[in-house]
């Protein structure tokens, strides 16, 4: 199976990010729930030095309710796009060895060999590690044999058949301290581990035996529930293994603290050191090309998780010392980076509502590396996520609010025109008519201005008048940006005929520092008045049914909208929220990382000095106001925002008289990540407007 692309042909594919109205081209069909499930998800996996690109592409199937991702191999110098394995089993992690002769990845949980271009050679199996490898990464020493190091569970905590024996049919439970639970999953007794083997990729037969490299600690790395492959790395000889941990809390100090530390194992000793590093989250460690030095992301605020997430650069040899440690740039966000030589690195930065790809060119200072020149490799109304990089050229994953993920060729030295290296939905996506997007600054209470998104309906008609939805971010720290979901999908919204303003309130990331701490114990104040604002200022234009708004949002989003329930003051005629928080009180006495309830909302109502989550901020203690129809959306798995939440907002409504509905999903998060349940999703969001906006 093998798809043919010149690469002059697909420059002229680049995909818009504004879609121009498709009233003239008589396109009748636009975005569904059902088409939603039928784009292929296209993600990076590796790029090689001698222009190979892996990546993978997921499909699903709604009627088994399961998906399956495929590996492609692509050469960038023709654009030949083709595919590596298709198998009934998903296969990720891929990447190159040898400079791009052969591939590994995983499937089933094992690490497996194959080569490039050959689909009669049969792939080899090099592990067989009891319950899987988790996140990998593989380096290829001077002896030909690999390095593989990796994430494994080890339980290392009584279990209750361990606990009581004598009684195996017992279903039960025992906790001593917090963390028992965390996002959507409760504690199996077990912790993840970095730990590695060494593998002859000459041989066929497997191995289970492996080194632990964190043997008998009951801490976690890569941090539960959200880390991954970032979370550690090898240097280019296998000498070191660098991993984060916050190896300092367990337990209630774990819930309490974000201060995880960077720790270096050295395979040859045995021995492993702390780095020095700051008092928030240390993350993303990575070796320069040389082994010479450790660049890694960090936050200076204890307890904040979404504070600045800067980029800082040590030496190797002393990286262990006692130093204060200084920025080497200073970005909006950081999101990922990438060394490219021991001399420069890519980075990804959040910044005014997009994401963007810079190169940060090094030199050697006083203290060791400092930036030299930084220069933009992106821009325009785009997130562009995971890339890789092959001589001069960069392949970048981009997504915008009407078009999924696709890989795009871009210059690794200066900014170019971008062009497409895969269309893999440019089919589906050429029979819909889609809507235009606008740009919109809106003036703010306090004097800001908000960068506020309208996306208008397919065919839009601006003699017409349109229901409109307000859409509330969730985060609370978490920018509007240019991003493509599966669920919250701008594009389907706006086909089903809603207008929808998508306002990047204050507390997002990408406005500077001063805007995104702002709403740091404000949850209920300044920015439920920037959503109004943004609301009643769209509401102006002709085209605004202004008798027909509706408010949405899911976890803060869904906290504003049971709080806009109380105080909209007759604006909205429907709302949604899913998995909102809606008792502060509550809330705080289960959920689980309360490092994040004590910064954001301020701590626990027990103080003498009660914060205003829990008066003048608590949705709760404004249910006598609701007017609004309202449907909860909960799940049952969903640790962050337990559903005694959303049982209660419900509830609340229902003894108030006002129609309200519950969708309750036993076995999701805080997501909604089956196929099935997406479909419902959909449909019930769908029709609970249709009732309620004519």
């Amino acid at each position: 199976m093998k798809k043919n692309f010149c690469i002059l042909a697909l420059l002229a594919l680049a995909i818009p990010m504004h879609a121009q109205s498709d009233q003239a081209s008589g396109k009748t069909e636009v975005m569904t729930p059902q088409k939603l499930w039928e784009l292929g998800r296209v993600s990076l996996d590796d790029v090689s030095e001698n222009g190979l690109v892996l990546y993978g592409v997921s499909y699903y199937d709604t009627d088994a309710n399961r998906g399956n991702r495929d590996l492609y191999i692509g050469e960038i110098a023709s654009g030949e796009l083709s595919v590596l394995r298709e198998t009934k089993a998903s296969e990720y992690g891929a990447f190159f060895l040898r400079g791009g002769e052969r591939i590994g990845y995983f499937s089933g949980g094992q690490l497996w060999l194959d080569k490039v271009n050959d689909m009669s050679y049969l792939p080899l199996p090099l592990t067989d590690v009891e319950g899987g490898l988790g996140d990998a990464k593989v380096v290829e020493l001077n002896d030909g044999r690999l390095l593989v190091t990796f994430v494994t569970r080890v339980q290392l905590d009584q279990t209750p058949a361990e606990r009581h024996p004598e009684a195996p049919k017992a279903n039960y439970a025992v906790y001593d301290d917090l963390m028992y639970r965390h996002w959507d999953s409760w504690t199996d007794y077990s912790y993840n581990h970095i730990a590695y083997m060494v593998v002859d990729p000459t041989k066929t037969s497997a191995t289970g035996k492996f080194t632990d490299i964190m043997a008998g600690e009951k801490v976690h790395s890569p941090l539960p529930p959200f880390g991954g492959a970032e979370s550690f790395d090898v240097s280019p000889d296998g000498r070191f293994i660098v991993y984060a941990s916050k190896k300092v809390a367990s337990g209630k100090e774990f819930a309490l603290h974000t201060d995880s530390k960077l720790y270096l194992y050295d395979r040859e000793t045995g021995r492993t050191s702390t780095l020095n590093g700051l008092d928030g989250y240390d993350n993303h460690p990575s070796f320069s090309p040389d082994g010479k030095w450790l660049a890694f992301v960090a936050m200076p605020e204890d307890g904040y998780e979404s504070d600045v997430n800067q980029l800082y650069i040590v030496d190797v040899a002393s990286a262990g010392e006692k130093r204060e440690l200084q920025p080497v740039i200073s970005a909006e966000y950081i999101n990922d980076f990438k060394w490219i030589s021991s001399s420069s690195i890519i980075f990804n930065e959040t910044t005014q509502g997009t994401q963007q790809l810079r190169r940060l060119d090094l030199m050697t200072g006083k203290n060791g590396l400092a930036a030299k020149k930084v220069t933009a490799l992106t821009s325009g109304d785009y997130n562009y996520g995971g890339f890789g990089v092959s001589g001069n050229t960069l392949i970048a994953e981009r997504q915008d609010q009407n078009h999924a993920t696709e890989l795009f060729v871009l210059n690794a030295k200066k900014e170019e025109a971008p062009g497409a290296f895969t269309v893999e939905n440019a089919d589906l996506y050429s029979q819909l008519a889609m809507g235009d997007i606008q740009k919109r600054w809106i003036k703010t209470s306090d004097g800001g201005s908000m960068l506020t998104w309208v996306f208008l309906p397919p065919n839009f008609d601006p003699e017409k008048k349109y229901p409109t939805l307000l859409y509330c971010q969730g985060g609370p720290q978490s920018a509007v940006s240019a991003f493509y979901s599966y669920r919250w999908n701008f594009q389907l919204m706006a086909a089903q005929g809603y207008i929808v303003v998508a306002p990047n309130r204050h507390g997002v990331p990408g406005f500077g520092k001063e805007w995104n701490e702002q709403i740091s114990q404000d949850w209920g104040g300044q920015a439920m008045r920037d959503y109004l604002a943004a609301i009643d200022t769209v509401a102006k234009e002709s085209y605004v049914d202004a008798n027909n708004l509706g408010a949405v949002g899911a976890s803060y989003g869904g906290y504003s909208v049971y709080m806009l329930a109380g105080i909209h003051e007759n604006r909205f005629k429907a709302l949604i929220s899913h998995c909102g928080l809606f008792d502060m009180k509550s809330w705080y006495l289960t959920t689980e990382e309360l490092f994040f309830a004590n910064k954001d909302v301020g701590g626990p109502y027990w103080t003498a000095d009660v914060p205003k989550a829990y008066t003048d901020y608590n949705p709760m203690n404004f249910v006598q106001n609701w007017t609004a129809p309202l449907l909860v959306i909960h799940g049952g798995n969903d640790f962050r925002v337990p559903v005694n939440q959303g049982m209660e907002a419900y509830q609340a409504a229902q003894l108030r008289g006002i129609p309200s509905r519950f969708l309750y999903f036993p076995e999701e998060g805080h997501w909604v990540l089956s196929p099935q349940n997406g479909l419902v999703w959909h449909a019930e969001f769908f029709s609970w407007l249709e009732s309620w906006l004519k």
